[in-house]
């Protein structure tokens, strides 16, 4: 198994672009979460774009999903497997103008590429794996704002996310309400449904059910639970896409126009496969069920009074954008949310046929709603 198949990123690979900070949280005693673990230090990968004005005031905090990472634009190349994952939306002269903002993408906590997560390394040189804490979308922005204060950035000029990106949009609306101006969230809910969390919890199973899982401590074996992730990644690509996509690009056609009762398969499977597979050559399976998780505790009014009154107390101008054929996180959860944030513009919806992922695919539309909350 080589090096490169783990599927994550560590020091002494090629960073690319990144940067690197440690933080130690509040009087350097460590980093707390809201599942009662702690860990010594975290370290926060991240790029930018742009430049920081004398007042502070032209910043912008991009927030990625699942499997994004701190390299929101530019090519791929050394240090980054992969383009920018929003290229078109972020840069010279785009919806996020970087010419005007200085543009802020992190990788998230729990992640795997830069930022600590369960293939980071503890203090006597070990992998967290298995001993990796519970963590939250609320856990991932505290970092997050720590992350700003090293930065000397007091309030964002907007924060912009969509899927896991956009919880964290809107839990800074909530949890830091004189952090930022205005948030823009995208293709998401104020709370996991039921629907998200059985899809997640397979994706997980499918992981941990893998061979070569070893509790999450595979990292010492040679073996990585490639399999497991493949699948898990396979059951998400069905959910971020239409059923409508998938009769008119693959309908009942044979991969290569085998024979199906034979060894052959069908198109959809050979699909499903192909993104499993390519993500999993890239992906640490561990931060994949850290984030999964992560997802299915989102919940803006745990603690708050309930989700109605967490979100009657948002301050900031919040612009909210849902994809018109999102099975995964359908336009009513949107509309829930325009419905209870106090200056919600009315409901932007992406016309798409890519389902979910439509808002990371239609790059024009996403785009003109970013521009135009950020002109606002």
């Amino acid at each position: 198994m080589s090096p490169r198949s783990l599927g994550y990123w560590r020091p002494g690979d090629d960073p690319g672009h990144r940067e690197f900070v440690t933080l130690r949280g509040e009087n350097g005693q460590g980093v707390t979460f809201e599942g009662g673990g702690v860990l010594p230090s975290v370290t926060v990968a991240y790029e930018t774009w742009g430049t920081l004005n004398v007042s502070r005031s032209n910043a912008v905090l991009v927030l990625h999903a699942l499997t994004g990472d701190s390299h929101v634009a530019g090519p791929a190349g050394p240090g980054h497997q992969t383009p920018g994952w929003w290229d078109g939306v972020v840069g010279p002269g785009l919806a996020i103008d970087t010419d005007r903002f200085f543009v802020v993408c992190s990788n998230v906590l729990g992640g795997a590429q830069g930022t600590t997560g369960p293939s980071s390394l503890d203090e006597d040189g070990r992998h967290y794996g298995s001993r990796f804490p519970v963590i939250t979308i609320r856990d991932q922005v505290s970092v997050e704002v720590q992350f700003s204060d090293f930065l000397g950035i007091d309030a964002w000029h907007a924060v912009v996310g969509g899927s896991m990106g956009g919880m964290r949009a809107l839990e800074w609306a909530v949890g830091v309400p004189d952090r930022l101006g205005r948030a823009v969230v995208l293709a998401v809910g104020a709370a996991a449904t039921a629907d998200q969390i059985a899809l997640c919890s397979l994706q997980s199973r499918a992981i941990r059910s893998d061979v070569n899982f070893a509790g999450g401590d595979y990292y010492e074996t040679g073996e990585v639970p490639f399999e497991g992730l493949a699948i898990a990644r396979g059951l998400g690509q069905f959910s971020y896409r239409t059923e409508e996509e998938f009769e008119a690009r693959f309908g009942r056609n044979a991969q290569d126009h085998n024979d199906v009762l034979g060894s052959g398969r069908y198109a959809i499977e050979s699909y499903l496969s192909y993104h499993g597979e390519k993500l999993a050559q890239r992906f640490d399976p561990n931060s994949y069920i850290v984030l999964s998780e992560a997802m299915n505790h989102h919940d803006v009014g745990r603690g708050r009074g309930g989700i109605t009154k967490a979100l009657g107390s948002v301050r900031a101008q919040v612009t909210v954008g849902g994809i018109s054929t999102d099975r995964l996180y359908p336009l009513r959860l949107q509309e829930q949310l325009v419905e209870y944030l106090p200056d919600a513009e009315p409901l932007y919806v992406v016309s798409s046929g890519a389902g979910h992922d439509g808002f990371l695919l239609e790059v024009d539309q996403v785009g003109k709603i970013i521009a135009s909350a950020l002109r606002s």
